[in-house]
């Protein structure tokens, strides 16, 4: 018997204290193991690409899913299992490494913006402009690259940001443009076990940097500034979930329950056809019922 996922407990409320702490990374319930929850992913995924499907056909609406987590949390795990193996009309998987020159002479949203879904699409944000108000705040000297003018580093530059966030993420909604945005919440403990791994095991060594190694020793600055970002950005329009992800298995299927009821709140449903259309379309049915 399948168990109901109730994806409510994983949204960060828009007002109010809210702590990392007090959500557990290895948090599974209403599962008590991954017994049989392979088969419910399957269907889970079914149900998205018949989703993805109506989206695409409606094209009015588009997604932007983002992800954020520390490193080795499983984002690209989850998107693979998840999200890549939905029909490449209908979805766009971004990447956002460590900012290029170009990007660098640009506002810091430039990058991700032009990467904007299309109406019907679905666009993946592996990482996203919300990397500038996480990475660059536990590493300030990040914002000198951006050889920004010096009146506009101000000492309420990180409130300033949120504010932008949630300005543009608003503008987007209202733009037909929905929004929801994904913590991959690791623990401290896995992610050296999921590092240990990558070592040990030559075929996955490629994924290992020694700058992530370097970064667990800022884990409470990270944990701090994921926080008060969340806490500042969660609004009704652009929600954070922060989903648990110290078993792989249980953070697909919350990604998926997140996803389908992202699209199912859309109440999608296949286009009418126009009066001209329809005429259309019976003549040429009549064409290749009795024609060669």
């Amino acid at each position: 018997m399948e168990s109901s996922l109730d994806i409510n407990r994983f949204r960060v409320p828009g007002r109010g204290r809210f702590t990392l702490a007090s959500r557990d990374p290895a948090d599974t319930a209403p599962y008590e193991s991954s017994d049989g929850t392979r088969k419910v992913l399957a269907k889970r995924v079914h149900q998205l690409v018949e989703l993805s499907d109506l989206l695409y056909a409606q094209s009015r609406w588009s997604v932007l899913f983002i992800f954020q987590a520390m490193d080795g949390a499983g984002k690209d795990s989850a998107i693979k299992h998840v999200l890549r193996g939905l029909d490449p009309r209908a979805t766009q998987v971004y990447s956002f490494k460590t900012p290029s020159q170009e990007e660098l002479k640009h506002d810091y949203m430039w990058r991700c913006l032009k990467s904007l879904p299309e109406r019907g699409r679905i666009g993946i944000f592996n990482r996203s402009y919300y990397e500038e108000v996480l990475v660059s705040r536990v590493h300030p000297k990040m914002i000198e690259q951006r050889q920004l003018p010096a009146s506009c580093v101000t000492p309420n530059i990180w409130r300033e940001r949120f504010e932008d966030i949630r300005n543009i993420e608003r503008y987007l909604t209202r733009n037909g443009t929905v929004i929801r945005k994904i913590f991959l919440n690791v623990s401290k403990t896995e992610q050296r076990r999921r590092f240990l791994m990558r070592l040990h095991n030559p075929e996955k060594r490629w994924k290992f940097s020694l700058n992530d190694v370097n970064e667990r020793l800022r884990w409470k600055e990270y944990m701090a500034a994921y926080e008060e970002a969340m806490q500042a950005t969660s609004t009704a329009e652009a929600p954070w979930y922060v989903v648990p992800a110290d078993n792989k298995w249980f953070t697909r299927l919350a990604v998926a329950a997140i996803t389908i009821e992202t699209l199912e709140s859309l109440h999608l449903k296949v286009p009418a056809l126009s009066h001209h259309d329809t005429r259309a379309l019976n003549h040429a049915r009549r064409r290749l019922r009795f024609k060669r």
